[in-house]
């Protein structure tokens, strides 16, 4: 489910282990409740600034996941427009073709405490039923098993000892209790099936929602090896307008957030960097006694952000002003919308992405839980 290829990759093929700092990414963002609660309280009782202030930080974004590789309901907006499995993959997947996975491939999988050894189509029936809604067209599910195929190939997440986690550390296998018919129809379209870059099996990341745009891989896992076929390109049929949310928060509880890094009081976030998309590549969380450095994955998982695409306002009893934006996408505001909490966080760990959420008006999968 999301970041089925999170933080970091180093090589062509092989997507080694990666763990995300936390919050949405991160596992670390489902303490924030108890804790940030801890927190936020001691934050009160003490008499900070931040709490006697008042102000408060207005977060805007768009899109879900990390945002490198295949969006899913951009596949879903292709796939309606009459683009085939193949040109849905090449559209997400620069200069990759198509190819064969070798004969007999045996996945790997950590259920539980359990190293289970499946074959790969056996595996890929009980992914895509778990990543994506039944009820998508058949393009759409087609593109999601030739993804998850080859992510399941070029996934070493235990090193030596196994592949792929069950969950959304990797991609969520959910198994035979899972599969639909129609799910089982696009693997068996699709067998054998997998994405190439110069020949070799391409590690396929794949996420929810884009916002409009793809990110570079280096731009979203901070410290990554940039990869030809993992560059940020324009979604068709995703926006910002209808992917936009908005976060907002006390300064009380942003400060919480950021126990242990803040510098004095919490006063603002100073963007540095974006990618080529919005999203936030690099920044500065702003202390009544100096600045912090933070990458942008680590600021969106201590807010609990459903992305990096994200924007900071402050409002205060004067009114709401714009934070420091350096970046050259300053001026690319995400469209205001109604506020909302946070998503739920994904657990730690690389994914092959984020499940899909479901369009309103379509029905949930049978085989699998669709996100959001």
């Amino acid at each position: 489910m999301l970041f089925s290829a999170s933080t970091r990759i180093q090589a062509p093929l092989i997507a080694p282990t990666y763990h995300r700092p936390g919050g949405r990414h991160g596992a670390r963002s489902r303490a924030f409740g108890a804790l940030g609660a801890v927190l936020l309280a001691a934050a009160f009782a003490a008499g900070s600034p931040a709490a006697a202030d008042g102000s408060t930080l207005i977060v805007e974004g768009a899109g879900d996941g990390h945002g490198v590789g295949m969006s899913q309901v951009g596949a879903l907006g292709l796939a309606q427009h009459g683009a085939s499995d193949a040109a849905i993959l090449a559209h997400y997947y620069t200069s990759t073709t198509l190819g064969r996975a070798p004969a007999k491939a045996i996945v790997r999988v950590l259920v539980g405490s359990r190293i289970v050894k499946l074959p790969l189509e056996r595996y890929v029936r009980g992914v895509v039923a778990a990543e994506m809604p039944s009820s998508w067209p058949v393009a759409a599910l087609e593109a999601q098993a030739i993804a998850s195929r080859t992510y399941a190939l070029t996934s070493h997440a235990g090193g030596n000892r196994f592949d792929v986690y069950a969950d959304t550390r990797s991609q969520v296998y959910r198994g035979p209790a899972a599969e639909t018919a129609q799910t089982n129809a696009a693997v068996r379209a699709t067998s054998g099936q997998i994405v190439l870059y110069n020949g070799r099996p391409a590690a396929t990341y794949f996420f929810a929602s884009s916002g409009g745009m793809t990110e570079n891989i280096e731009d979203a896992f901070i410290g990554a090896t940039p990869e030809p076929w993992l560059r940020g390109v324009a979604d068709p049929y995703e926006s910002k307008a209808s992917s936009a949310w908005k976060v907002t928060m006390s300064f009380a509880s942003t400060a919480a957030r950021f126990s242990g890094m803040l510098k004095g009081s919490f006063r603002g976030i100073e963007v540095l960097a974006r990618g080529a998309s919005p999203r936030v590549v690099s920044a500065r969380l702003l202390g009544s006694r100096g600045t912090t450095p933070i990458d942008g994955p680590e600021l969106a998982g201590a807010l609990g952000l459903n992305s990096t695409w994200a924007y900071f306002s402050v409002q205060t009893r004067a009114g709401i002003k714009r934070e420091p934006d350096h970046s050259a996408h300053a001026g690319a505001h995400a469209v205001p919308v109604s506020v909302t909490p946070p998503a739920p966080a994904n657990p730690t760990g690389p994914q092959g992405g984020a499940q899909a959420p479901v369009p309103p008006g379509s029905a949930a999968s049978t085989g699998g839980v669709a996100a959001g």
